[in-house]
């Protein structure tokens, strides 16, 4: 029961989502099809989506099929048929400016083509973890984002994989582990970051779900693991790079060129830039700086919370694969130079599903919302030449406390009990989250109950 009405308040959670959207779009068109109101109230009002955005600029009004055609000047401008991600989120542009004549047409079609993704990720969500469920589907972040970008069917990718993984024990481990790294790779293929789950997922098909004295790795289970999710991710690629190679390309050197800026809502600009001149010179500079020290804590962050989790297996006898997962990705979050206010729907799934306090995910929320309103906001000030110093602090103080509250979850993610274990199978309620540790520092694993 908690699982339809987990995906029926979902339904009406996007439809207030795809409305506070669609309050930039519609009226008169210029020739374009660009909605006229767009540019005059897309901050001021706070409905600015990158869908409606992206209208122009990327051949979707022109019905240009993504990637086979385009590439990116040196100036890091995109030309052609080029999009900014990766190719399944590609294909969906396209797929949504199909039939599309103005920008609010793509909005529509998009949001139809998004909605589905949503509801499958509550539905799963509240199998999963029962009624925390509704965190997602009636939380704030899925008014403010749903239909921001195209981060529901990378959401619904990696909770499907942890669905599989948890619910689905009457297969194999390893059976589980490969349709789950199936799923991690289509996820890599829509927005990259799922991919960062392959690596504890098979430390966990290594080590396996039986005690630790009576340990015998699989070697070969994780490596087919990982042979899965780089034969599904060359799969899905290879044919647009065979097909048009620069167009392709442009999307990852996109990526690459991206700086930490006032659009990206980082710790980097907030924090670090104005340690540096304000000249081009300290702005190459800072700029320099972050492009190595970024991705260097990120990938110390990834370490790290492997280890931890290898430290939990020593411990108690089973690695918590999600709760590392969930850690990865609040070291990339924290520490990558891009920091959208969307990114929120990547984090909801593991504050549903693993149990930190509940005070902490409101607070979080609280924070996100500095960010998801407050920015448009300061952008609206700044373009208007008003003081901006209200909108400046609220977006600091946004900005600050998601950084503080990541670095929470990272450690909280690694120990952290599932929050509805009696719902599933013994090896299930270990994939989420260890049980409880009985004496002799093994997991007592909870009674068999029917998912």
């Amino acid at each position: 029961m908690i699982a339809i009405t987990s995906t029926l308040v979902c339904c009406v959670t996007l439809l207030l989502g795809y409305l506070n959207k669609a309050r930039c779009a519609g009226g008169a068109f210029e020739e374009s099809g660009r909605s006229v109101v767009f540019d005059m109230i897309k901050d001021s009002n706070v409905c600015y989506s990158d869908i409606q955005y992206l209208w122009l600029g990327r051949g979707i009004n022109e019905h240009v099929f993504p990637y086979l055609t385009g590439g990116i000047s040196p100036d890091g401008q995109l030309t052609g048929g080029a999009v900014e991600y990766p190719v399944l989120s590609g294909l969906l542009m396209w797929i949504g400016g199909i039939g599309s004549h103005t920008d609010a047409d793509f909005l529509l079609h998009s949001a139809l083509l998004l909605a589905p993704f949503a509801l499958l990720t509550a539905y799963l969500l509240a199998r999963m973890a029962g009624p925390a469920a509704l965190l997602w589907a009636a939380g704030p972040p899925l008014v403010l984002y749903a239909f921001h970008n195209w981060e529901l069917p990378v959401v619904a990718t990696a909770v499907a994989a942890f669905y599989v993984m948890t619910v689905l024990t009457k297969y194999s481990l390893r059976d589980r582990a490969i349709a789950a790294a199936v799923f991690l790779a289509i996820g890599f293929c829509f927005k990259l970051y799922p991919g960062i789950f392959v690596l504890p997922l098979l430390i966990y098909v290594l080590v396996g779900e039986q005690p630790l004295r009576a340990k015998r790795f699989d070697v070969r289970g994780a490596l087919l693991v990982a042979a899965t999710a780089i034969g599904t991710v060359v799969a899905i690629n290879l044919p647009f790079a065979l097909a048009g190679y620069n167009g392709w390309r442009a999307s990852i050197t996109f990526q690459e060129l991206r700086q930490a800026d006032i659009t990206t809502n980082s710790v980097w600009y907030w924090g670090l830039r104005p340690l540096y001149a304000n000249t081009r010179a300290g702005e190459i500079s800072f700029q320099d700086m972050v492009s190595v020290a970024s991705p260097v804590l990120v990938v110390a962050s990834f370490a790290l919370a492997c280890w931890l989790g290898w430290r939990r297996w020593q411990l108690a006898g089973l690695y918590p694969w999600i709760g590392v997962s969930g850690a990865m990705l609040c070291g990339f979050l924290l520490f990558h130079k891009v920091h959208s206010p969307q990114y929120t729907l990547w984090l909801i799934p593991f504050l549903v599903l693993l149990e930190v306090p509940w005070s902490l995910v409101v607070t979080y929320l609280m924070a996100d919302a500095c960010i998801g309103i407050g920015v448009f906001r300061y952008f609206y000030a700044l373009g208007a030449g008003h003081d901006a110093a209200l909108e400046q602090n609220l977006v600091q103080v946004g900005v600050w406390g998601r950084a503080a509250l990541l670095a929470v979850f990272f450690f909280l993610f690694v120990g952290a009990r599932a929050r509805s274990v009696g719902r599933l199978g013994a090896a299930g309620a270990e994939g989420l989250a260890l049980g409880p540790v009985s004496a002799d520092r093994h997991i007592a694993p909870p009674a068999r109950t029917a998912a």
